[in-house]
Order: structure tokens, then sequence, then C-alpha cells
């Protein structure tokens, strides 16, 4: 092969490289901005939980392994915070949901928002000894959230 070849052939593989890249990035970006922001303040505190940002359990409700380990990995990247995560009282919940604990179903409905989870499947059972916002279910219908779309088909 000679030297010029040479030249050619690494000058087409550098421009397919950094092509590649330019590529990649721009599909970061615009990922990243049509994705919309969580917004994890509550606008109101009507139980006076301590802060302003919206406090969450995450349970697991169709008993596959470390869903809610994802999902409380997701909603703290978000600003949320989780203050427990663990198992539903049973595994045959076909829909995920979430939980309005303390009156405030905006603070509810920007958790599901989130999540990807519809605001029909916002519920409110107000428990005066849950010291949190909301309580997520997550359904057999997990792979539909927002925190399992961009993952790979290994991932629970």
């Amino acid at each position: 092969m000679s030297e010029a070849s040479s030249r050619s052939s690494l000058r087409l593989i550098s421009i397919l490289v950094v092509g590649s890249l330019v590529l990649v990035l721009g599909y970061a970006l615009v990922a990243q901005i049509m994705r919309p922001s969580a917004d994890p303040y509550r606008e109101a505190n009507p139980t006076g939980l301590v802060g302003d940002i919206i406090q969450v359990e995450v349970r697991n409700g169709c008993g596959v392994s470390g869903i809610a380990d994802v999902t409380r990995s997701f909603l703290r990247d978000g600003g949320f915070d989780v203050v427990e995560v663990g198992n539903y009282n049973r595994f045959d919940v076909g829909t995920s949901y979430v939980v309005d604990r303390v009156g405030d179903l905006e603070a509810a409905r920007k958790v599901a928002n989130a999540l990807g989870i519809s605001e029909t499947h916002v519920r409110q059972e107000i428990r005066a000894d849950y010291f949190l916002d909301a309580s997520i279910v997550l359904g057999a219908d997990y792979g539909t959230l927002v925190p399992f779309r961009d993952t790979s088909p290994s991932a629970p």
C-alpha cells in the first residue's frame, strides 16, 4: 500500500469516527432537551413534612428483582427524596401507580410525571402515620416507565 493511500485511509477513518461522535452527542443533546425535567419541589406542605423536596417511597409490586433500586436512583438523580425502597405486599400488580399520602395531589402528580405514569394512575389514600408525600407501586408495566426506556435488554 502506498503512503498516499495509507493517509487517505487514515483520513477517512478519522472522519468516520468524528462524524459518529458528533451524531451520538447530537442525539444525547436532543434527548436531554426533549425529556421534560422533573420538578421535585412540593408546592404545598399540608402536613408539615421536613424540607421542600417531595419525599417518596418505592414499592416493587410485580416481583422483578432490582426495579425498585433502579427507580430510586432515577428519582434521586431527578432531585426527589426517596426515603424507603422495598417490596409491596403482593407481586400481582399489573399497572404502576402513585399514591398521595398527605393530601397533596400536585406532589403525587409530579412524581407520576417524572416516571411517565399517567395522571389517571394517581390515587389518594391519606395516611397520617406516613411521613412522606407519595408511595410508588411498580407494576408489570414497569418497562414502559421512563427509568427503564433507555436501559439495555439485560437490565431488570
